[in-house]
């Protein structure tokens, strides 16, 4: 018997079920020293990488306060997720982080969430060795135990752990809604061509619509 019930992704958040994810907004990937800038020549920093540091501090940062400030007024959980090992030498991240020479020690000042958005005393805050939350953490067992069914997601990368995280979401049956500008990557066109591909997979908002459909 086929359900006459209309499915959709564009579903207004409800506090008591939703909560805010931000990924990988830590040292290692925003200051300059930092490390994976750390052994950068200025050169890059402002050719290369330029447009990533604009967005950053230009929008993308302020636009995470804004929501952090919003979900925490509405009483809705902000949660964290940082590139961290869960060793020192990082034996157990995962083959491509080795390869790609990631390694964010335990307990390191790389592994910390930015003091612009620092998580709250009773805030979860989940480390991971892989592109994908999912993956190398407890995050799904952690949302069901909150009861979460809708997932925002914001931060950092676009087209690598946050397009990770929103697939792999959206495929264990969360609602998610990708806030576009309160995410970077390290160009324009990188960030359109991820937002292009998991049009699909999530509802895509910008930080003052969503903020105004919370306070509503």
């Amino acid at each position: 018997m086929s359900s006459s019930v209309s499915l959709s992704r564009d579903v207004p958040l409800e506090a008591r079920q939703s909560a805010l994810l931000f990924i990988d907004v830590q040292n290692f990937c925003v200051r300059r020293e930092g490390g994976e800038f750390k052994d950068v020549a200025d050169s890059d920093l402002s050719g290369k990488y330029g447009y990533y540091f604009d967005r950053l501090h230009g929008s993308a940062i302020p636009n995470m306060q804004r929501l952090q400030s919003a979900f925490r007024e509405a009483g809705i959980e902000v949660l964290y997720t940082t590139i961290e090992s869960l060793t020192k030498d990082g034996r157990d991240r995962s083959l491509d982080y080795k390869i790609t020479g990631f390694n964010v020690p335990k307990g390191s000042w790389d592994g910390q969430v930015i003091d612009e958005i620092a998580p709250g005393e009773d805030e979860i805050v989940l480390p991971k060795s892989s592109s994908s939350v999912f993956v190398s953490t407890h995050i799904d067992y952690i949302l069901r135990n909150l009861g979460v069914r809708q997932l925002v997601i914001s931060g950092l990368i676009t087209d690598q752990c946050v397009e990770s995280a929103v697939r792999d979401a959206c495929d264990l049956g969360y609602l998610v809604t990708l806030v576009t500008d309160a995410c970077a990557t390290y160009s324009q066109e990188r960030h359109d061509n991820s937002l292009r591909a998991i049009a699909g997979y999530c509802r895509q908002v910008d930080t003052r619509s969503l903020i105004a459909e919370i306070g509503r």
